[in-house]
């Protein structure tokens, strides 16, 4: 690829997304401490804040806001965009509710849903998926004729499903890894530059190049928020910046050739910690929609005593690393990395939260006794 469409698919959005949450970010930062909509870490349920003072949420304003310009700029306006954009809006609009009312976990769940169907309305399916053993399973055969304003529309019923199913799962999990400053958005602009340089690879497909753009937009976007969350920071994520992380990547994996297994290896870490603490929760009773001090971040501050600056860097490193097997591997290879990662993040989530305790309390006990 010539240096000029490079510039033109990744460096240019990229740029534009990145200028503008830069410059909307204090914008938001100021709003928010005039206002007085803060997170007090002293109020928090389940003490699962890891700030020590007040800070406002509200990143998913910015964040939305790069979003949405560097796309209606750059991006042809299509039925698949529009149905993007819906969806970011009602993101933002949940989270900036979120922000100032703490909404029910189970009310965002649903308004998360919402945003999934927009996508699958604009014609966003999972057609298929590369079968890690060789070959493709179809999701498109089962179909449902539907006429809706004088034209008749065919309702991918499998394919839907599961893209809703993914959307809706996948923003919950990369939402759930904001747990310190400079976390997410981190992990999220190498994710998005992975997912870009995947499109890449089929850049004479030119299908592929607004796929590029958008992934290259999403980098930008949280990019040009990190500097205001890294530590220490002066705004959270909060909820909105966190699903349209996860929503944005989702829909990026569905567009660029379904390359779902793409995701979930860079993502790896989030995804396996996010997974264990769905397991953990309802095996013991618990919702798995409330939050705790269950997480791998919180364990790696809690019991490794880890600065923030230094986890944060490590988290942005183990995504890298993992974003270059994604690009190097064949799916086989792909699926038995995840089986890797599933045993090794499993491995260290069961010893932070069983052997690690039964260790210190042993050791205490022997102490006792001396």
């Amino acid at each position: 690829m010539d240096i000029a469409l490079t510039v033109n698919l990744l460096i240019k959005p990229m740029a534009i997304a990145f200028l503008v949450a830069f410059l909307a970010t204090p914008v938001v930062v100021y709003v928010y401490k005039h206002l007085g909509w803060l997170e007090d870490p002293r109020k928090v349920k389940a003490n699962k804040a890891t700030h020590t003072y007040p800070v406002p949420r509200g990143g998913g304003i910015p964040i939305f806001l790069a979003i949405v310009t560097a796309s209606l700029l750059i991006l042809p306006i299509d039925k698949h965009l529009v149905g993007i954009l819906i969806g970011v809006s009602l993101l933002m609009v949940t989270g900036v509710l979120d922000d100032r009312l703490d909404l029910n976990p189970y009310l965002r769940l649903g308004l998360n849903l919402m945003a999934a169907l927009t996508v699958t309305g604009a014609g966003i399916g999972i057609a298929y998926v590369t079968n890690p053993f060789g070959g493709i399973i179809r999701l498109d055969q089962l179909q449902l004729p539907i006429r809706f304003l004088g034209q008749t529309h065919d309702l991918w019923i499998v394919a839907d499903i599961l893209a809703v199913v993914w959307i809706v799962v996948f923003m919950n999990m990369v939402n759930w890894s904001k747990g310190f400053e400079g976390q997410l958005p981190g992990i999220v602009v190498v994710g998005a530059i992975t997912i870009a340089l995947f499109s890449l690879r089929y850049s004479a497909d030119v299908t592929q190049w607004p796929v590029a753009i958008l992934a290259a937009i999403t980098a930008g976007a949280y990019l040009g928020f990190l500097p205001f969350n890294f530590s220490p920071q002066k705004i959270m994520p909060g909820y909105g910046g966190g699903t349209i992380a996860g929503f944005m990547i989702a829909v990026l994996t569905i567009l660029s050739t379904s390359k779902i297994l793409t995701a979930m290896v860079v993502l790896g870490v989030p995804v396996v910690d996010a997974t264990y603490q769905v397991i953990r929760r309802i095996a013991s009773g618990k919702s798995p929609v409330w939050g705790d001090r269950g997480h791998l971040h919180h364990k790696i501050l809690d019991q490794w005593h880890w600065g923030k600056r230094k986890a944060a860097i490590f988290y942005w490193l183990i995504t890298a690393v993992l974003g270059i097997f994604a690009l190097s591997l064949n799916s086989r290879q792909k699926f038995y990395t995840m089986i890797m990662l599933i045993v090794v993040i499993g491995g260290l989530l069961l010893w932070f939260n069983f052997f690690s305790n039964w260790h210190d309390q042993f050791g205490r006990d022997k102490h006792s006794k001396i």
